[in-house]
């Protein structure tokens, strides 16, 4: 099995479909591939699809935790993890993969992600600082842009192949020989948020790159919204902004960014 494509559903339904179809409508170069879908106990009716291995997890067990069910479930030598909000154009995945197979060096690779309307996303950037998390996830970045613009890399140019510190979980291709001992990729302790900087990290630390490669782009059709909403309300009402905000401790609790 050349490529296994991993997708966790939850409550995506619709946005799925529109993600298994432009796989199917891709041209994978005679890949020979698997597509297996992960249910994140979201309730969704599955039991329509076609040509898809459909695990259905009891429990919801995040984003790292369904990848890496998915994963255990899978053959190929090449991993694409994918979110149910991308959609792919033609070639997409087989650039992706020909760039990637011609280069050992590269530990991870990552396209380019543009909104539906066809602006960019800035889905590569440099490893965070301590307080990145709160500005990102609250009103409070509106005061410090100069701070999230260099975590970002606004001012590099995103249509060159470049070498970063982390790419967005969104999508991206790794290798299955990057799994740990326990056929794990991501670490489970992360619910949401901050298992792809995580990973990054890791395979940057075993001395492979972490590459972001706008040849190839993808339309991720994400919104964030509590970044909007006042830094108070943010915190006490929003669960997703609550959990980005524990996954940031984990991460630097576990990178011994935390000053004891």
């Amino acid at each position: 099995m050349d490529l296994s494509i991993i997708i966790v559903n939850y409550k995506s339904k619709i946005k799925l479909l529109n993600c298994l179809e432009s796989i199917r409508q891709s041209d994978l170069g005679g890949l020979n591939y698997e597509i297996i879908v992960v249910d994140n106990n979201s309730g969704d009716d599955l039991s329509d699809l076609t040509g898809v291995k459909v695990i259905v997890s009891p429990n919801n067990l995040g984003m790292g935790g369904g990848n890496n069910l998915g994963i255990k479930n899978s053959g190929g030598e090449y991993i694409l993890i994918s979110n149910p909000d991308i959609v792919y154009d033609k070639d997409s995945i087989k650039k992706l993969y020909e760039f990637f197979k011609a280069d050992r060096s590269i530990g991870l690779i990552g396209p380019k992600l543009i909104n539906p309307d066809g602006s960019l996303q800035y889905s590569c950037a440099r490893f965070p600082q301590i307080y990145i998390p709160l500005l990102r996830r609250t009103s409070i970045g509106y005061f410090f842009p100069s701070r999230l613009n260099h975590y970002l890399m606004k001012k590099v140019s995103h249509e060159e192949v470049l070498q970063v510190d982390w790419v967005m979980g969104a999508c991206f291709m790794i290798r299955r020989s990057e799994l740990e001992s326990d056929n794990k990729l991501f670490d489970e302790r992360y619910f949401m948020y901050f298992e792809d900087v995580d990973l990054c990290r890791q395979i940057k630390n075993r001395g492979q790159s972490v590459v972001y490669f706008p040849v190839v782009k993808v339309v991720h059709n994400h919104m964030r919204q509590s970044a909007n909403l006042p830094w108070y309300k943010s915190l006490l009402s929003d669960k997703i902004a609550r959990e980005h905000l524990k996954s940031a401790f984990r991460y630097f609790r576990k990178w011994n960014k935390l000053k004891k």
